[in-house]
């Protein structure tokens, strides 16, 4: 599935829309889209005892499945400031961010997507999960849940493992 799929007339003019390749185009007015992946921001927080903090998540996609804190970068926001600001809306307290892991391609709900990870630290208060969180909890680095209990796979199967990896 491609954000282009099923994009018939123009936003702007309602004029019939041409797919070329990887874009529409409006002979109408000149509207050009190119398709393009949606931007992930998400933290992979450590505690002193070097566990990671994973959130259940309570919404569909992947209800019930462990996932990393994060989601979307609004419009015209900075990576690290969407990424602060999804941890604050799942966890209730602040994320200073560390190195970063890496950058991975996905999918979310067949929509492609571009997704950038970060290490780091919650700042001090407990944690309470909210937003689109059903709960939170801190994971040893040899007790990460399996495969099949991790959301958006093979995506964050893939990130756990690199983290692991990172910290052996």
């Amino acid at each position: 599935m491609s954000l282009l799929d099923g994009w018939i007339y123009c936003p702007r003019c309602a004029g019939q829309l041409t797919r070329h390749g990887d874009r529409v185009e409006c002979a109408e007015c000149g509207f050009v889209l190119y398709g393009h992946s949606a931007v992930t921001a998400s933290a992979l927080p450590e505690d002193d005892q070097g566990r990671l903090l994973l959130a259940r998540r309570g919404v569909e996609p992947d209800r019930g499945l462990w996932d990393c804190l994060g989601g979307f970068v609004h419009e015209g926001e900075h990576p690290l400031d969407g990424v602060r600001r999804e941890v604050h809306e799942e966890t209730g307290v602040d994320f200073a961010r560390g190195d970063v892991l890496g950058t991975w391609t996905g999918s979310y709900d067949g929509r492609a997507t571009l997704n950038l990870f970060w290490r780091g630290r919650l700042s001090t208060g407990e944690p309470r999960p909210s937003d689109d969180v059903a709960e939170l909890r801190w994971f040893a680095r040899e007790a990460l849940p399996a495969d099949d209990e991790l959301a958006f796979a093979p995506l964050i199967p893939d990130v756990l493992r690199a983290w692991r990896e990172e910290g052996a």
